[in-house]
């Protein structure tokens, strides 16, 4: 649903930048919001950037809530311009109604944020990792007898991203 949800989207913020003073236009001034250009390219941006998002599962609930933001407003644009027509509130609704299930349900398991969740699952100190060399290889044991002049001996640093990428 998430993909779908995005790569069914994008296009949409995609017209609006092909013609973002007219989208102002028609969509933006008749709701008397301040700034429309500006608010047009926001919306723009939010639904290409929120596609993305829910396309790669990459933050997919900040994506989402992009998506719902945009979609609030085009609803009430919908309902003020033309009543409760349904033909063009079906659209509207039902990616709305994706993008609130989004946020509830979360990303599903093949996405990135599941992948990144699990690594920080097995490994909670994998940022720590990344930065310091893990001693717990060479099964080096620090006593109550050692002095903490000796504690930073027996450890050391290696230049960021070393140990990472020698792994």
């Amino acid at each position: 649903m998430r993909v779908f949800t995005g790569a069914l989207l994008i296009h949409h913020g995609f017209e609006k930048l092909n013609d973002i003073n007219n989208f102002a236009d028609a969509f933006v001034r008749p709701l008397h919001l301040p700034f429309p250009v500006t608010l047009s390219y926001i919306a723009a941006g939010s639904e290409i950037g929120g596609s993305w998002l829910l396309i790669l599962g990459l933050a997919t609930r900040l994506g989402a809530s992009a998506i719902l933001g945009t979609m609030s407003v085009a609803i009430y644009h919908a309902i003020v311009t033309s009543g409760f027509n349904i033909y063009l509130l079906e659209l509207l609704a039902l990616y709305f109604s994706s993008a609130f299930s989004i946020i509830l349900l979360g990303p599903g398991m093949f996405s990135a944020d599941y992948l990144i969740n699990e690594i920080f699952k097995s490994n909670p100190d994998f940022i720590f990792s990344i930065f310091t060399q893990h001693q717990s290889s060479k099964t080096e044991s620090f006593s109550k007898r050692d002095s903490p002049k000796s504690i930073k001996q027996k450890r050391s640093f290696d230049f960021p991203f070393t140990n990472f990428l020698s792994s």
